[in-house]
């Protein structure tokens, strides 16, 4: 439990600087350069991101049960990250109607994960995970929302080719999970 809390504070942490500490990120930008934030950034959020694989690994082979899922948990999980899948799409697909809507579908995508996952793992260890990420994705969007309003910012108008290919890459990395990808990278198989 230890390797998975260290990991996600260091991956969670460094996606909160913008959160927490946006002035001084931005000082350390212009004081050692863009590349230079972007190489550190990168390899601290990769660090954490090693040690959140490696301690749920390590959790899910003791699991310590909370509480027993409800019988249709999964099926509403599936959906949710359906959607996710779809919001997470959306964030880099440019020129769509979800992101000229919604402005932050990565965050939005990673709540919905997240609270899906919530729904259906009542090991303790799935609760931190998936609990964090779902705290860190509400303040990230509230910090966004207020930079947005702050800076005036503007967001590209839909078109329909955007938000169409959103939808079908959402769905087909959807698929992909549900099918075999789930069971190969996180090695919980979500059919069969």
């Amino acid at each position: 439990m230890t390797l998975l809390i260290a990991g996600l504070i260091l991956f969670l942490g460094a996606h909160s600087i913008r959160i927490c500490a946006d002035g001084w990120r931005s000082r350390q930008i212009a004081r050692f350069g863009a590349t230079a934030w972007k190489i550190g950034y990168s390899a601290v959020s990769l660090i954490g991101l090693g040690l959140i694989i490696l301690g749920f690994g390590q959790a899910r082979q003791a699991p310590v049960l909370l509480w027993a899922p409800p019988a249709g948990m999964p099926h509403l999980t599936a959906l949710l990250v359906l959607l996710a899948f779809i919001l997470i799409a959306a964030a880099y697909v440019p020129r769509n109607h979800i992101k000229a809507r919604l402005h932050h579908p990565m965050l939005l995508g990673v709540q919905a994960w997240a609270l899906g996952h919530l729904l259906a793992n009542g090991e303790l260890a799935g609760i931190i995970l998936f609990a964090s990420f779902l705290v860190w994705a509400l303040l990230d969007l509230k910090a966004a929302r207020r930079r947005d309003r702050d800076q005036e910012t503007r967001y590209a108008a839909g078109a329909l080719p955007g938000t169409m290919f959103s939808l079908v890459a959402g769905v087909l990395i959807w698929l992909g999970f549900l099918v075999k990808l789930h069971g190969v990278l996180i090695g919980v198989p979500v059919l069969g």
